[in-house]
């Protein structure tokens, strides 16, 4: 989830993964989404993986989910899955599309695509959002042909 997007891909191949599962708080009140624990999937993601660092989550020491988050925050998988075509949302407290009510800010980045990953589910309230995991073969007009071998290991 700390990943981008085509780094985060790469590693759902790897391992076989079909769908997503994101939590998401901001337009229902939901303080206990994942975007308010990412930080600490980012923790242990850097326990295993060093090339993974907390800092590069922050900008000028801050954890933000607004224009001025960091880079890698906003291309992160977690940020683009959770803040996927929120900004769609229209808030009737303050007037304003993309409006994420547990931060009490405004989205950063507004009117992306998703590559790899389609929206396959989204409750009513926003709170559960299921991605599923494109395959390479539906991508770009790619088609990937397996090894003879291989065909009957891994449909």
């Amino acid at each position: 989830m700390s990943s981008n997007e085509d780094d985060a891909f790469e590693i759902c191949e790897r391992l076989d993964v079909d769908y997503v599962l994101v939590i998401f708080g901001g337009k229902s009140h939901y303080s206990g989404d994942d975007i308010n624990k990412f930080l600490w999937m980012v923790r242990i993601g850097g326990g295993v993986f060093p090339h993974i660092k907390e800092e590069d989550y922050y900008n000028k020491g801050m954890y933000r989910v607004d224009r001025y988050a960091s880079e890698t925050m906003l291309n992160s998988l977690m940020y683009r899955l959770s803040f996927y075509r929120f900004d769609e949302v229209y808030n009737h407290q303050n007037n304003k599309f993309g409006w994420d009510t547990v931060r009490n800010t405004e989205m950063g980045l507004k009117g992306y695509k998703l590559k790899h990953f389609e929206e396959a589910f989204t409750s009513e309230n926003w709170i559960v959002r299921i991605f599923k995991v494109k395959n390479r073969n539906n991508r770009d007009g790619i088609q990937i042909i397996k090894p003879a071998h291989l065909a009957n290991k891994f449909p």
